[in-house]
């Protein structure tokens, strides 16, 4: 199975299962003399965990990152750093149906036509399980852009149909759905709680912002940051659009409306989100991703066996019921890569 690395002067390998030993990462390319230790992963880890939230599946994790190498008196040594993150609590028995059932909407099919057999427990490789290792790996990406004035947010800015009205970033951290509007945020817990109920999950929108990126990062034509930038938060499994800047709301209006004149100051706009030309240009970074809903639900759906015959499955396992709050992380985590990657890679930057 190829595809598991990601980046080039900072690559990321990630490894596991959802109901394995556990899931890792193995980071080549991390300078030497960076400081990490174990308490550096728990903030980010524990913002992911599962089992935390009235919202989250009931599985409940540790999350607790082991470094097995590359550090040394808590520096990095410039070796590959593996981190392992194990799995205490797993109960594989609500997916035995799985050995004859596909999941609608979910990997179950598409990896069975492919490989000719999948890990049916939690969903193996394409379960959300295997974002642990990411966020645990934009822990080490951070690292390298702290001490560059870099800075990575993202929150919920739309569940179930709500929006926020206003961003306050002091407030995401203060909210259950890391929402930035308190008083939206109180207002999703309805739709939210109401799909619990129902068997049923919901759908959201992220919005992850960059400040303190210099311009220069990218490499076109066929490494953009932005087309980078997209790949990453495409390859989190329930992310299905992006936009950046002004995104698809750019396609409504004129290169006059578009355009972010430039002034001795800087930019006067910023539709561009932070980027032109598939480089970064020193403003602040925007970007939005579309997620859809959990595909695993309690309500019974229609769907096949593994010999193409019509069946009915409701499913019963640990799951969320909406990828959002713990997703947040994880997006934060992906950009951290991509920025850490073109960072390092970047000959422009001192």
């Amino acid at each position: 199975m190829a595809g598991n690395s990601f980046g080039q002067a900072f690559r990321v390998t990630t490894f596991g299962e959802s109901h394995g030993e556990g899931v890792g990462a193995v980071i080549d390319g991390c300078p030497p003399r960076i400081r990490l230790s174990r308490e550096d992963f728990v903030r980010d880890m524990a913002r992911r965990r599962p089992g935390t939230g009235s919202h989250s599946t009931p599985r409940s994790e540790e999350d607790r990152v082991e470094i097995l190498s590359g550090v040394f008196e808590d520096l990095t040594t410039g070796a590959p750093i593996a981190l392992f993150i194990r799995n205490r609590d797993v109960d594989s028995r609500p997916y035995e149906i799985l050995r004859r059932l596909f999941r609608p909407a979910h990997g179950d099919y598409t990896y069975f036509k492919k490989y000719g057999h999948f890990d049916f427990r939690g969903g193996g490789r394409y379960s959300a399980r295997e974002t642990a290792a990411r966020v645990a790996a934009g822990v080490v990406a951070g690292k390298i852009l702290e001490p560059q004035g870099v800075r990575v947010v993202a929150y919920t800015l739309e569940l179930g149909g709500i929006r926020a009205e206003s961003i306050n970033l002091d407030s995401i951290e203060k909210s259950p759905l890391y929402c930035p509007d308190p008083i939206s945020s109180q207002r999703m817990e309805e739709p939210v709680s109401n799909a619990g109920k129902e068997g049923d999950s919901l759908g959201g929108i992220a919005e992850i912002r960059v400040t303190g990126c210099p311009a220069g990062l990218g490499d076109p034509v066929f490494d953009k940051l932005d087309a980078d930038l997209a790949k990453a938060v495409m390859s989190i499994g329930t992310v299905k659009g992006v936009e950046i800047g002004a995104g698809f709301e750019a396609a409504r209006l004129k290169g006059s409306e578009n355009n972010d004149p430039l002034t001795p100051n800087g930019f006067g706009t910023n539709r561009a989100g932070g980027i032109l030309g598939g480089i970064s240009n020193g403003d602040e970074i925007v970007l939005r991703v579309a997620m859809k809903p959990i595909p695993s639900i309690g309500q019974e759906q229609d769907t096949i066996d593994r010999e193409g015959h019509p069946a009915k499955m409701s499913f019963t396992g640990r799951h969320d019921i909406a990828a959002i709050p713990r997703i947040i992380p994880v997006l934060e985590a992906m950009v951290k890569i991509v920025l850490a990657d073109h960072y390092l890679r970047s000959k422009t930057i001192t």
